[in-house]
């Protein structure tokens, strides 16, 4: 078999299908995808609300609960408990296939119908103002976490502690401002390093402590902007460049040049084989796939950061933890297998086929919020000989009666939701966060939007008129709602396609730290500090390049002539430099 080239329903690009990838489709049973893979991917992670949280009803108690879905959306919710509950039996709102129409138009009435739950939280204590979050102490605005203690402000945060401000933890205490951290201890504004402690503005830092401004050393100590220093110096001059906010943004321009001259690695992975990608480990056999973990044989996949991760998958947004042949599925996982065209299932679920939130369950086809159920239709019970003669039967009528959306793009079998059936705005997920499009671009390509939720309050104080030195500041900077510096600088249009709030407040403890550790008090409210951190992950493509690496000393005769696919574009300021060069040069 041949690579065939397809073009794309949505963007109208040519797209190419690979023999391996026909191999696949034919194993799980399912046609070729008819969008290509970069507007799949859209489509599904659009179903992943990481961290906008609304205040909403629950439809069952009236009692307002903090949830996902805003109360703008039609959907309908019920508190996580009462949802959990055997208060309500979903299966009451079973209906019967009616052939006469096409049957995601059936799906989508039932998604309307069946509540959903309010948001995924399981046994937190005292961290209620969390979301997509497990085993959570004394935490505080933390996202796609699990397994911290007494950190603020995050996302993708796990086995953590007192940690404020961070994006994509693991095992880390008194960091701040970070981003793709792993055992680091006291690090501060850093990115990509690992087993390190008092780390002021550093990347790619591994095995090292008290260095500030540094990148790509391994084993060091007392460095700034990679020049060795002895202790006393580093600390003399550590405590100069510290301890001002104006002082802090010219300091961090010249380690960003530092950073510039340290080269880079064509991709952020580690014991790895044969893969294409970024931010991949303990992995093999993986095309095209981003931020993965303990995976294999898996392509055009996405954040599967739980080990053990994916096996045999293809197109298949969030989680892991023991996922096989899954595709087309967004945030599911759990010792889950044969799950397509779904969403929200979790755990222990299998044989689910264009379903949402169905945890527990075995053979589902076009279901909601059924929990531990088996041979089920549109909500409805059927045995199995029926279930099974009943399913080939709708795929059929999905293939002869396909859905068509607003935009005009047909769903037969074999398609991902169209997005017109996401809960979610846009803008809410982390969709726009990888994509980000502004208010007119979404409407114009049917992908939904949700106003954020505007509290009406007048801000107490500017960012401008914080204190420059946290050491002048007092706690009753806590009591202040601040303007939000991107609000004030870029306009409220701009700011609220990266959902700004407008203004913010901060809290106590999170004041204590940074008094305690001399650092500036932030200027963003925390949903702008996100997206500054964010310009740090590379995007979810794939250049191809050659290694410029130029040293002779690194075993080859002119320039290296290496070439590998990198998320790093050709017109970025990085040095990359294949894997054999990138270690001659750090190690």
């Amino acid at each position: 078999m041949q690579n065939e080239t397809k073009n794309c329903q949505n963007c109208k690009n040519d797209f190419i299908i690979e023999p391996n990838d026909f191999g696949f489709y034919e194993k799980i049973k399912v046609p070729p995808p008819t969008w290509c893979p970069e507007c799949r991917m859209k489509r599904r992670i659009m179903w992943r609300n990481e961290k906008t949280m609304h205040r909403n009803k629950c439809a069952a108690t009236g009692k307002t609960v903090f949830s996902s879905i805003s109360p703008e959306s039609p959907y309908k919710i019920y508190d996580r408990d009462y949802w959990w509950s055997d208060k309500w039996d979903p299966l009451e709102y079973g209906r019967e296939v009616d052939f006469s129409r096409p049957f995601l138009e059936q799906l989508n009435e039932l998604m309307h119908d069946v509540p959903w739950y309010s948001r995924s939280v399981i046994n937190n204590v005292k961290s209620d103002y969390c979301m997509n979050a497990s085993y959570l102490k004394d935490c505080y605005l933390l996202f796609h976490s699990s397994k911290n203690e007494s950190c603020y402000y995050g996302v993708g945060i796990s086995l953590s502690k007192d940690c404020f401000d961070n994006s994509f933890l693991e095992k880390c205490e008194l960091c701040h401002q970070c981003f793709f951290c792993t055992n680091c201890y006291q690090a501060y504004y850093s990115v990509d390093c690992e087993n390190s402690q008092e780390l002021f503005l550093c990347r790619d830092c591994i095995n090292c402590h008290d260095c500030f401004g540094c990148a790509g050393l391994r084993n060091k100590q007392y460095h700034i902007f990679n020049k060795p220093f002895s202790k006393d110096e580093y600390e003399e001059e550590r405590k100069r460049l510290l301890g001002s906010y104006k002082s802090f943004f010219s300091v961090r321009e010249k380690a960003i040049e530092t950073w510039l001259k340290a080269p880079v690695k064509y991709a952020h992975e580690t014991h790895n084989q044969n893969i294409s990608g970024d931010y991949i480990n303990n992995s093999k056999n993986l095309s095209k796939s981003y931020i993965m973990i303990d995976s294999e044989d898996c392509k055009y996949c996405q954040n599967v950061f739980q080990s053990p991760g994916a096996k045999n998958s293809y197109d298949y947004s969030f989680f892991g933890q023991g996922a096989e042949l899954i595709y087309e599925a967004c945030s599911t996982g759990i010792q889950v297998s044969e799950i397509k065209f779904s969403s929200f299932i979790y755990p222990d679920a299998q044989r689910i086929t264009y379903s949402v939130m169905c945890p527990s369950s075995r053979d589902l086809f076009g279901c909601v919020s059924l929990r531990s159920k088996q041979y089920c239709i549109l909500n409805r019970q059927y045995s199995k000989e029926e279930y099974l003669a009943l399913v080939p039967k709708v795929i059929e009528h999905m293939n002869n009666m396909p859905y068509t959306d607003k935009k005009g793009r047909i769903y037969r079998y074999g398609e991902f939701f169209p997005p017109e059936f996401c809960p979610f705005g846009y803008n809410e997920t982390v969709a726009q966060e990888y994509f980000p499009k502004t208010k007119k671009e979404a409407e114009e390509g049917g992908w939904p939007w949700i106003e954020p939720d505007m509290k009406e309050y007048e801000p107490d104080l500017s960012w401008k008129n914080i204190p420059d030195k946290v050491s002048d500041s007092g706690i009753d900077i806590t009591e202040k709602v601040i303007l939000c510096q991107s609000w004030d600088e870029e306009g409220s249009e701009k700011a609220l396609e990266r959902n700004c709030s407008k203004a913010f407040r901060i809290v106590s403890r999170e004041f204590e730290f940074y008094k305690k550790y001399d650092l500036p008090l932030p200027r963003k409210c925390f949903f702008c500090r996100h997206y500054d951190r964010g310009k740090f992950r590379n995007p979810l493509k794939l250049w191809h390049r050659q290694c410029m690496c130029t040293q002779t000393s690194h075993g080859h005769a002119g320039d290296c002539k290496n070439e590998f696919e990198t998320s790093y574009a050709p017109d970025r300021p990085e040095i990359v430099y294949c894997e054999s060069c990138y270690q001659k040069e750090v190690y």
